[in-house]
């Protein structure tokens, strides 16, 4: 009880000052955003446990809040989540945090029907914030995404409602437990805030280098990971995110 009341009293101390910060934005930073995720009790909880450690963690990188820039990037086999961050408009993003994959459902290979307890792999965005996720908190994916319909077989229904999300179980989706889903959910509002419209979310099912690639020369799914490498080469390279499109047959085309 004692716990909680510390919590619920720092929350709103937190609440107040994040209401107090001057004036200073971005000529694109939405700071209602956050006075809106704050309202959630959820929101307001994460934010009393971790926001600290993020500004904290952004200044080591020298990341400003204000002009916070994210990208995500998981990998199913090596069961994790990495947060990568920069200043808007600036060249190379820097690794912020790596969050464990805390559960995994189906095999490598992307998703292709609803039901089929496959994690999706792909470039994807995170399209909404869910305060209220049945695990906690939860960042909403844009699955299905053009590559995944045009390449769902007539008839099917490719599923929907895949997010990272708090805990350890999935039949589908992301979970990097609840302290996990905190920290990465303040950083993603800390962006939106700063005027980030669209979060990038890639999703691998393995660090596709040429010697990964070799070794799964047999994979029904190779032709698909190869498709996906030039993306994975081009941050491992740049530490910039490619320029990905999608084809007429839904392949990526990623450079």
């Amino acid at each position: 009880m004692r716990n909680l009341l510390f919590l619920s009293v720092a929350a709103l101390v937190l609440v107040v000052a994040l209401a107090a910060r001057p004036a200073t934005r971005q000529p694109n930073s939405d700071p209602d955003f956050r006075t809106g995720q704050l309202r959630y009790p959820r929101v307001r909880d994460a934010y009393a446990q971790h926001h600290k450690a993020v500004q904290q963690l952004l200044h080591h990188h020298r990341v400003a809040p204000e002009r916070l820039e994210l990208f995500v990037r998981a990998f199913k086999t090596e069961q994790r989540v990495e947060a990568w961050g920069r200043n808007q408009g600036t060249d190379r993003f820097v690794l912020l945090r790596t969050f464990l994959l805390a559960g995994r459902s189906g095999r490598p290979g992307p998703k292709r029907r609803a039901g089929d307890r496959q994690i999706p792999e792909g470039f994807y965005t995170v399209n909404r914030f869910h305060p209220n996720s049945q695990y906690l908190l939860s960042l909403g994916l844009d699955y299905p995404n053009a590559s995944d319909q045009l390449r769902t077989p007539l008839g099917l229904d490719p599923g929907d409602n895949i997010f990272v999300h708090g805990s350890n179980e999935t039949i589908g989706c992301l979970p990097i437990t609840d302290a996990g889903i905190q920290e990465l959910y303040v950083l993603a509002v800390e962006a939106r805030a700063a005027g980030q419209l669209s979060i990038p979310v890639h999703i691998f099912p393995f660090e596709l280098s040429a010697d990964q690639l070799a070794r799964r020369q047999a994979s029904p799914h190779l032709a698909f990971w190869q498709e996906l490498a030039p993306g994975y080469a081009y941050f491992e390279t740049h530490r910039q995110l490619p320029t990905v499109t999608v084809a007429p047959d839904g392949a990526y085309v990623a450079r």
